[in-house]
């Protein structure tokens, strides 16, 4: 994308944040809701439309701690991206799904997912291909 295509794609700075707003930028409004390491995972992994149970997020991302978890969860939850649904049965159940306005989400998620994927590309491009700087300096510093 030409730099003049892009500057009319991206708005201008960040306005001054209105009296009792929390926020000096929308970005920054966005983030506080799924930014952090687990949050879009989680938004990710409730994409598929069926509701998920605590454990299934445990599988799904063996490295998150219960507690981080439990917290993630609960922090979705009280921004109104996802429903807790409690079975009253025992042993009680809970299940966890997108509301409306957590599948708002979901082009912003899929769209992360994509750039991820092009960057683990790009990674592994850059794992094969040998860096040639560094050999074009390790060749002067030996002609020296």
């Amino acid at each position: 994308m030409k730099k003049e295509q892009l500057s009319a794609a991206v708005p201008g700075q960040c306005e001054q944040p209105k009296a009792g707003s929390r926020y000096t930028c929308s970005v920054e409004a966005a983030l506080d809701v799924i930014g952090g390491k687990w949050k879009g995972i989680i938004v990710f992994h409730l994409l598929t439309g069926s509701p998920r149970r605590f454990n299934e997020f445990r599988r799904l991302m063996p490295m998150i701690t219960q507690r981080m978890l439990t917290l993630q969860l609960r922090e979705l939850e009280q921004d109104g991206i996802l429903h807790r649904e409690v079975y009253r049965e025992v042993p009680p159940r809970v299940e966890y799904s997108l509301t409306p306005f957590g599948l708002t989400l979901k082009p912003i998620i899929l769209q992360m997912w994509e750039w991820g994927k092009t960057y683990e590309a790009r990674l592994a491009e850059q794992e094969q291909t040998p860096n040639t700087s560094a050999l074009s300096d390790e060749r002067s510093e030996s002609s020296e």
